[in-house]
């Protein structure tokens, strides 16, 4: 029986979830899934002096609107300090690991000594076999593991092939600090054994530590877990990702207006492909995810491409579930207060019915939000400048005509109706459709552009449209 997928994703409660850390998680979601496995969730707050637990909620608010679950509670790495100190200890008693007393001093010395002779800066082993009885009095020691000193440690990657470290370059680092607080390096691999961690897929700025922590795995006769180590994403001019490149918090994105479904898909894509599929749902990215197919090369970052992807996915979004994401996404949104305050039932319905207008014509929830205003605009409706030029002069006669004739419509209003009442009107009047059309529309929008101008009538319904545009007249 194969062993079941376990994966994790090890965030430090720093800042927000940033958008790296959201493909991180995603690629270890999908594996996950794909296998049928599960994924764990560590926070690794050793950093106490950085570590917060606003940044930990962030983290954790940001992995839930995308829609990226795990497993159980989230662990604590600080809160199992006392483990990876037990585990430290025992390598020390095993004889894989031993007590150093060197001095700051004595350290210093050291580097200097190596840079002197072009040397990279390493710990000499100076008490990796000495008897800790010639400990010098009043020192408390530090915990340094016996990295071998001949031929290398080989990290079979997933992602970047067979990479192969001599060991002369890996010096026996230390695994447990003087004020007994174990390193981020040893503590990751307690963590990542005890939590029974079968696949690392993470950053390759990890790919170096991974020599060092299969030496730890090695020492305490431990499986290594599966690595896999996944470029970095670079910003559209190659350079890594920074913030002015949209290095953000994924909160930012929820606040740009984009779909969680329509970011996981970018963000799949930054690395991995499957053929020429660009437009995945969650389901294709599950059903076709392999950490092989990971690219080694650094993808890069290009909004462009993210918002085009945002508006397919809008557009092939059900109308209902749209509404429903669109309205939960208000609060976050520029603006978004002021509409939630108005959209009582009324309004709920005609924006539900005016869906499929509005989402043709937007790329992200804020450009849908533009879209409906003119459902939640107070009369006499402000006009844009565009809107304004529209009403001015003749067409002020235009809007008389069309008044006239819309009001002439008294069953069934809807925008089959108000269609041949307009078209009727500018057949008799001898103008042309959009002669009618344009000033409609600002005199109901108060905008030069919006959904079709027979769907916003109908969504406006008889009264409101026309008391709209009695606005306009006088």
């Amino acid at each position: 029986m194969a062993m079941s997928v376990v994966t994790r994703f090890a965030p430090s409660p720093t800042g927000y979830l940033h958008i790296g850390g959201a493909r991180t998680a995603l690629f270890n979601w999908l594996y996950a899934r794909h296998t049928g496995g599960t994924m764990l969730l560590r926070i690794e707050d050793t950093d106490r002096e950085r570590s917060t637990d606003a940044a930990t909620a962030a983290i954790l608010e940001g992995l839930t609107w995308l829609g990226l679950t795990w497993e159980g509670e989230p662990t604590s790495q600080f809160e199992r300090a006392p483990r990876h100190r037990e585990v430290a200890e025992e390598l020390v008693r095993m004889g894989k690991a031993y007590y150093c007393y060197a001095s700051q001093d004595e350290l210093t010395e050291m580097r200097e000594k190596a840079r002197a002779e072009g040397r990279p800066p390493r710990y000499d082993g100076r008490w990796r076999d000495r008897d800790p009885a010639e400990a010098p009095a009043g020192v408390k020691p530090v915990i340094r593991i016996k990295s071998p000193t001949e031929g290398e440690t080989l990290v079979r990657d997933r992602v970047q092939g067979d990479v192969r470290f001599p060991n002369k370059d890996l010096d026996d680092f230390i695994i447990l600090r003087s004020d007994g607080v174990p390193t981020y390096m040893h503590a990751v691999v307690v963590d990542d054994h005890d939590m029974g961690v079968t696949h690392i897929i993470r950053g390759d700025d990890h790919l170096t530590n991974a020599a060092r922590q299969t030496i730890i795995y090695v020492a305490m006769g431990w499986d290594v877990p599966v690595m896999a180590h996944i470029p970095l994403i670079h910003g559209a001019d190659g350079a890594k990702l920074s913030k002015r490149h949209g290095a953000l918090g994924v909160d930012a994105y929820r606040a740009m207006g984009y779909l969680p479904e329509a970011l996981l898909n970018y963000l799949a894509r930054l690395g991995w492909s499957h053929g020429d599929d660009e437009v995945m749902s969650i389901e294709d990215m599950i059903r076709w995810f392999e950490i092989e197919d990971v690219n080694k090369g650094a993808a890069r970052f290009d909004f462009a491409k993210l918002e085009a992807l945002n508006g397919v996915h809008m557009r092939q979004m059900d109308d209902r579930k749209l509404f429903d994401i669109f309205v939960a996404t208000l609060p976050y949104l520029p603006g978004g207060d002021a509409i939630l305050a108005r959209l009582d039932d009324k309004r709920k319905a005609q924006l539900l019915a005016a869906m499929p207008g509005l989402k043709e014509r937007a790329k992200t929830l804020i450009e849908l939000a533009d879209g409906a205003g003119f459902l939640f605009a107070k009369r006499p409706l402000p006009l844009d400048e565009k809107a304004a030029a529209l009403l001015a002069g003749p067409a002020k006669d235009v809007l008389k005509g069309a008044h006239a004739a819309l009001a002439g419509v008294n069953e069934d209003w809807n925008a089959t109706s108000a269609e041949a009442a307009i078209r009727e009107f500018a057949g008799r009047e001898n103008v042309k459709l959009g002669a009618v059309a344009q000033p409609l529309r600002a005199a109901l929008t108060g905008k030069s552009t919006s959904p079709g101008v027979f769907d916003v009538l109908a969504v406006l319904g008889r009264d409101e449209s026309l008391a709209r545009i009695s606005d306009q007249i006088d």
